[in-house]
């Protein structure tokens, strides 16, 4: 078992309905949903899961990693928290340890794979950072 499967991070695939919209010759059937990778450390991203399950009907596939347990002020190691592969089309990110955010908005970049990380100081390419 993997220390990211060790540490009990509860990781939830479901099924949501999206924002697409089917091109010409294309059917809601046809089309692939967008898979987003949700972070979270407490519970911090289920408004936004909700919103996007409610609002976006049936074109994302919602994966969750929550981080629910006490963490040190300093990670010098966030590998124990974070997945070596990450496998999306968008990751939020709704972390609150500066740590886990900021490797976790490097290993996006080393994959190229867009991070949006609300209210966030990290900064880097295909990283968005809205304002809270």
């Amino acid at each position: 078992m993997t220390p990211l499967a060790e540490r009990s991070l509860s990781v939830i695939t479901e099924k949501c309905k999206g924002c697409f919209i089917p091109g010409e010759g294309e059917t809601l059937k046809s089309a692939n949903p967008q898979r987003i990778l949700v972070f979270q450390q407490n519970g911090s991203g289920e408004k936004k899961i909700r919103g996007i399950k409610k609002y976006g009907k049936d074109f994302f596939i919602i994966e969750t990693i929550s981080i629910d347990e006490p963490l040190p002020p300093i990670l010098d190691n966030t590998s124990e928290y974070l997945p070596e592969d990450i496998q999306a089309d968008l990751v939020l990110d709704f972390l609150k340890h500066p740590d886990l955010s900021h490797d976790l908005a490097a290993a996006c970049a080393r994959s190229k794979i867009p991070v949006v990380a609300s209210g966030k100081k990290v900064k880097g390419q295909r990283i968005f950072v809205p304002p809270t």
